[in-house]
């Protein structure tokens, strides 16, 4: 295999801008799915970003309450290109999810699901689980470089996938394990060891930005203006459409929502379904589960499903379904720039205190562990038909999508969009799948 070209040194703006849509369009998967493809696509294949680097970023947003691969896409962003790069690539991995659920909820209402919808999910379920395969086994092989971090990674896939443990508690005890073995998981000469073994634009031993270093007045800027920002916002609709309209409540609700966030949307779905359905009754439980499918069925985070329960809840409540899936999915993501723009100069500033690396080395050791269970879960899940029987059409599907990851290099943006194709062909031909 030819190495891949050395990356130019910067990359403009507008370009960065034109892969963070393309990651939005196609960043089916949940999390692990879109980590796994922004690793492919910015430390393999362009080399934006250096190994290390990558998961030292991905170490602090594993830490945060909130969709993880949308705050690394932010956090790489800003990193790149400032501040309105940081903005600008937080919405536009966000923008196309956005933008479909809200279409799906308005037809959700007009005439229920389509067949071709069903069909692309087929296709493309396979192939997410064989990507989640390869980022375990890449990020694994990269990230465990001692028997301290393989036996946390180990430790993480049996607490959370045999004693089902809350993921934030897995996080906590690496982070403590980290800390008390710090000398020997993180020691003072490791930077040197875990270089990148191609250089990146943004490589291992590249000097911070002027940006991204730490400065109190910027941190209290950051805050101060995030904060008003939510505040008017509220302010705005109380004024426009009186107190206490359902618009409102929905911004204090979608803004604990976000702050609870922790371990994926999955954790908090629970909190969301008891209040949206048994204390707003903004929809039924029946709409909730609706909702959820639809939201696994569009590209970018899980938790966008809070745009189709404001859609439902604002046109159950006589108001404005668009503006109530914009307010649900603003106030849901507003805290992960803030958390990201404001605390970046402090995670870079920790690069290379390698005490501080310890515990954030070990997290990423335990993220190794809970993807390996996320892709066991996925296969063992996708290689089973509604009647609990083997499903021998994806089982073949996966076996093809890993020979196509593995042996042939093929790119985790092309392989979905592949598969989607082909799901949408066979719904149409009425193929089974």
């Amino acid at each position: 295999m030819l190495p891949a070209p050395l990356p130019s040194d910067t990359v403009s703006l507008r370009s960065a801008l034109a892969y963070w849509l393309k990651l939005g369009c196609l960043s089916f998967g949940g999390p692990a799915g879109q980590i796994a493809m922004m690793h492919a696509e910015l430390v393999e294949k362009r080399r934006w970003i250096s190994e290390a680097r990558f998961l030292h970023a991905l170490n602090y947003c594993m830490l945060l309450p909130g969709p993880e691969a949308t705050q690394l896409a932010i956090y790489i962003g800003w990193l790149m290109h400032k501040t309105r790069g940081g903005i600008l690539a937080g919405i536009l991995f966000i923008l196309p999810s956005l933008g479909l659920l809200i279409a799906l909820s308005y037809l959700y209402l007009q005439f229920g699901q389509h067949h071709l919808i069903n069909g692309v999910l087929a296709g493309i379920r396979p192939a997410v689980a064989a990507i989640v395969c390869a980022a375990a086994w890449r990020i694994g092989r990269r990230s465990l470089t001692n028997v301290y971090l393989r036996a946390i990674a180990i430790l993480s896939f049996i607490a959370i996938t045999v004693l089902s443990l809350p993921f934030p508690l897995i996080l906590l005890v690496a982070a403590v394990l980290g800390t008390a073995f710090a000398a020997s998981i993180a020691p003072p000469d490791a930077t040197a060891k875990s270089a990148s073994a191609a250089t990146a634009l943004i490589d291992d031993n590249s000097p911070t930005p002027a940006h991204a270093r730490f400065q109190l007045g910027g941190l209290l800027r950051i805050i101060s203006l995030g904060v008003a920002l939510g505040v008017l916002a509220w302010a705005a609709l109380e004024y426009c459409f009186g107190p206490n309209n359902p618009l409102s409540e929905m911004t204090w609700f979608f803004t604990k929502t976000a702050l609870l966030c922790f371990g994926g949307a999955y954790a908090v779905l629970p909190y969301v379904f008891q209040n949206a359905v048994e204390h707003f009754h903004w929809l039924s439980a029946s709409q909730m589960m609706d909702g959820l499918a639809l939201g696994e069925s569009t590209p970018g985070p899980l938790i966008i499903v809070v745009a189709f329960i404001g859609y439902l809840g604002a046109a159950q409540l006589h108001s404005n379904p668009l503006l109530g899936a914009l307010v649900a999915a603003a106030f849901t993501f507003l805290p992960s720039f803030l958390f990201i723009l404001a605390g970046g100069p402090l995670v870079e500033a920790s690069r290379t205190q390698w005490r501080l690396n310890a515990p954030l080395k070990a997290i990423a050791a335990a993220v190794v562990g809970v993807i390996a269970s996320l892709a066991l879960f996925f296969v063992s899940h996708i290689s089973q038909n509604a009647a609990g029987a083997l499903d021998y059409r994806a089982i073949a599907l996966m076996a093809v999508a890993g020979v196509a990851l593995f042996r042939f290099q093929v790119g985790s943006i092309s392989l979905l969009s592949a598969f989607a194709v082909f799901g949408a062909l066979a719904a149409y031909c009425q193929w089974p799948l």
